[in-house]
């Protein structure tokens, strides 16, 4: 009588971690498919009244067609990897949701700002910095979350730099770098100055994630499970090698003043910017997709 007691007991448990398990599934396929809606919706009701044909509009200026081009090519494919990652969140174990989610989040980000940006330039005939940075301000610290959310908690080391730990480091980082980047571009200081004193900033972000050749100071390489090791490192060629297309397209910057460009410099800066985060920001969700893919499957083969 007790043994069938305790065998109804724990049919019981398993039912109900069942069923807590399909309302947690049904609860983040609900949640994806609002945030992907929220995304939609929000493009349709913001759509320009300007609508150009870039045949016409860029006859004869190459250059400028090709910015257009860009500007365009980016809110749609950060808009469809934004898509892309919300509904790859529930094919991943629960423990790399946050990773997709922030994948998904930092494109989603960017193609608001793109989709403006575009308007800007159609419209005004101008490159935009301002919806440029207050992207960035949001998104650079969230690429720099991305990396723990996926190499997991027990990968981060309790090491200080400047005293400060991992999260800290990576947010003081992307504040430095886009703050004063921002402040050489609008001419409120030396372009130059600003130039050095943001790499400052990426430098921080290095130290405390690493190189794909050597732990960082607040990452442990040996604590990074085997089926993620790629990921981790890919990530840190995005962070060491990727971005440096971004001050490639500084020196372009007309108020930053560095190269003259003549009347081209803007749209050679956009072109270098766009490029840039189209490599970087959907290059980096996709290769942290591959990592929580490649776990989830080492998970369920060792259940």
């Amino acid at each position: 009588m007790l043994a069938n007691t305790q065998t109804s007991l724990y049919i019981l448990n398993e039912d109900d971690i069942n069923l807590r398990n399909m309302i947690t599934q049904k609860f983040s396929k609900t949640l994806s498919l609002l945030l992907i809606g929220t995304l939609a919706l929000a493009l349709t009701t913001t759509v320009s009244a300007e609508i150009v044909n870039p045949a016409t509009e860029y006859d004869g200026e190459p250059l400028q067609l090709i910015t257009f081009f860009l500007f365009f090519v980016g809110y749609i494919s950060m808009g469809a990897a934004f898509v892309f990652f919300m509904a790859e969140r529930n094919n991943v174990a629960p423990e790399y949701r946050t990773t997709m989610t922030i994948s998904a989040l930092i494109v989603g980000i960017a193609a608001f700002h793109y989709y403006y940006m575009r308007g800007v330039y159609v419209e005004l005939g101008d490159v935009s910095i301002e919806y440029r940075y207050m992207d960035w301000i949001i998104t650079v610290p969230l690429m720099a979350l991305k990396f723990p959310s996926l190499v997991g908690k027990d990968a981060i080391t309790d090491a200080k730099f400047l005293g400060m730990g991992f999260t800290g480091v990576c947010f003081t980082g992307a504040l430095v770098m886009i703050g004063f980047g921002y402040l050489g571009e609008a001419g409120v200081m030396n372009g130059l100055a600003g130039l050095v004193l943001g790499g400052v900033g990426w430098a921080m972000i290095i130290v405390a994630t690493g190189t794909p050749w050597s732990s960082g100071k607040g990452v442990d390489n040996s604590k990074i499970p085997e089926e993620l090791m790629w990921s981790a490192n890919a990530l840190r060629w995005f962070i060491v090698v990727g971005w440096i297309i971004y001050p490639l397209g500084y020196l372009f910057s007309p108020q930053a003043e560095l190269i003259d460009a003549g009347t081209t410099g803007a749209e050679v800066m956009a072109v270098l910017y766009n490029i840039a985060d189209m490599i970087n920001k959907i290059g980096f969700g996709i290769v942290a997709w591959m990592g929580a893919k490649k776990a989830t499957e080492a998970l369920a083969s060792k259940a």
